[in-house]
């Protein structure tokens, strides 16, 4: 389904352009709201999240497989996958090479 005008970033829906003299792009009101940072930030570790799992689906493999391999409890797997617990990189890049993936982090 696309959307026109906009662009859904993690269940919510941004608006990409103003209607003509009203209104703002949500981005800029998030920035105006003193939010933006801190949803940017969620938004990027729910991406993390839901590319391992996506992987994991693809695989056919358990949070248990991949503890055994990272060795490691499942608990801590479940952590991995929460976009609210803080993470290392080094834990999220060995997660991704198990499931034969390279973890990519960019500036823009």
């Amino acid at each position: 389904m696309a959307l026109q005008n906009n662009e859904v970033k993690f269940g919510i829906i941004k608006k990409m352009e103003t209607t003509k003299g009203f209104g703002q792009n949500f981005d800029e009101y998030l920035k105006e709201q003193g939010l933006f940072d801190e949803v940017d930030e969620l938004a990027s570790k729910k991406l993390v999240a839901f590319q391992l799992r996506q992987a994991m689906e693809e695989q056919n493999l358990s949070k248990s497989y991949i503890a055994k391999k990272m060795k490691t409890s499942r608990a801590a797997i479940d952590n991995l996958l929460d976009p609210a617990f803080n993470t290392s990189v080094e834990s999220l890049e060995r997660f991704a090479h198990i499931l034969g993936k390279k973890l990519t982090i960019s500036l823009t």
